[in-house]
């Protein structure tokens, strides 16, 4: 096969000029690519940092938008309850609207969001869990003379007893489920192994994870009672106005009491029928070798009266029974008559015991 000489590429020599311009532009070409290559790390930290900022800020946002408000704190900046001023069952809304119920054994029920709150079969409101990143809490008010049983949005029940209050939240956020009682209640708590259900009076706090337990603890009487019926429950108390956390704690096991003394501050637990705690949520008073003092101080919660004993030595007079309290106040205080010696005058709206 011949080639024509035509066309051959023909390389001819370089000159000294063109040697050294070629050196510098593959020199140039170099520094522009190490430049390149810097430029797009220091361009690739910048971002980075760029987002690992807004990813911290965005967590702090997160974090600020949370509801994160104390109990404690609204329950200390709460309105004191006079029991003696009021004769209806009072709800006290998140926005602090007064909701009173009327009807006798409404239940009270809130959905599983909390946003839904349903009082017997008619009536249904509509609540915001949470204002200016605050929990919101309601607060339901047990007059002398009424019962009430609530169904919290974590599927606890509550029986609350004549003379209580309970604040809690719509919905519970958080490591714990807190509420705060005043006055006695029962608690059938939901399970929740990860949440604690905790209920905390002036004087101490109970720590459980879900059973069945009473807590009575009135302002005006000198001992706070526990009662647990099944599961286990830790109790805490405050008793020493130095320190700023709850110094002594208890574990008690089913069918006992603990019982804290406000004075000596002393605790004490026993052995105890659990049902003679537990009868007044279904309208039955049992005490055994009560004081008659600490009786009537239970019926006039319960009929809404006052109580004045005269006789100091008969206050102290124990007393053992069977009280059915949808029986008349007349029919009640004559059976607590008939196994002391004790007499009485019903006048308006005072047991006067001489």
């Amino acid at each position: 096969m011949k080639v024509n000489e035509s066309n051959k590429v023909k390389i001819l020599p370089i000159t000294e000029l063109e040697k050294t311009a070629l050196k510098n532009k593959i020199f140039n070409s170099v520094d522009n690519l190490s430049y390149r290559k810097r430029n797009r790390r220091n361009k690739g930290l910048v971002m980075s940092l760029a987002f690992s900022l807004v990813f911290l800020i965005g967590i702090v946002l997160c974090y600020q938008k949370e509801p994160n408000s104390s109990i404690t704190d609204f329950v200390n900046t709460s309105k004191l309850v006079d029991f003696n001023k009021t004769d209806e069952v009072v709800l006290v809304l998140g926005n602090g609207e007064n909701l009173k119920i009327e009807k006798k054994d409404s239940n009270i029920n809130y959905s599983k969001s909390g946003k839904k709150l349903t009082i017997g079969e008619d009536t249904e409101i509509e609540q915001e869990t949470s204002k200016n990143s605050k929990v919101a809490y309601n607060t339901l008010i047990i007059p002398y003379g009424k019962r009430s049983k609530i169904n919290l949005s974590d599927g606890t029940i509550v029986w609350l007893n004549s003379g209580s209050k309970l604040i809690y939240p719509l919905v519970f956020n958080g490591d714990r489920r807190e509420l705060y009682l005043e006055g006695e209640a029962i608690f059938d708590v939901a399970h929740d192994k990860k949440h604690p259900f905790i209920v905390m009076s002036k004087e101490q706090e109970v720590k459980v994870l879900g059973t069945v337990f009473g807590v009575t603890s009135y302002p005006e009487e000198g001992e706070i009672n526990t009662v647990l019926k099944s599961g286990s429950v830790q109790i805490s108390y405050h008793n020493d106005p130095k320190l700023n956390h709850y110094s002594d704690k208890i574990k008690i096991t089913p069918g006992t009491k603990a019982t804290y003394n406000k004075e000596t501050k002393g605790i004490v637990s026993e052995k105890v029928n659990v049902n003679n705690y537990f009868s007044w949520r279904d309208g039955v008073l049992i005490f055994k070798n009560n004081d008659l003092s600490y009786v009537m101080n239970r019926i006039s919660r319960y009929y809404n009266l006052k109580v004045d004993i005269k006789n100091k030595n008969l206050a102290k007079e124990k007393f053992s029974g069977y009280l059915d309290l949808n029986e008349s106040i007349d029919k009640v205080v004559k059976n607590i008559s008939a196994s002391t010696n004790m007499k009485y005058t019903l006048e308006e709206g005072i047991i006067i015991i001489n």
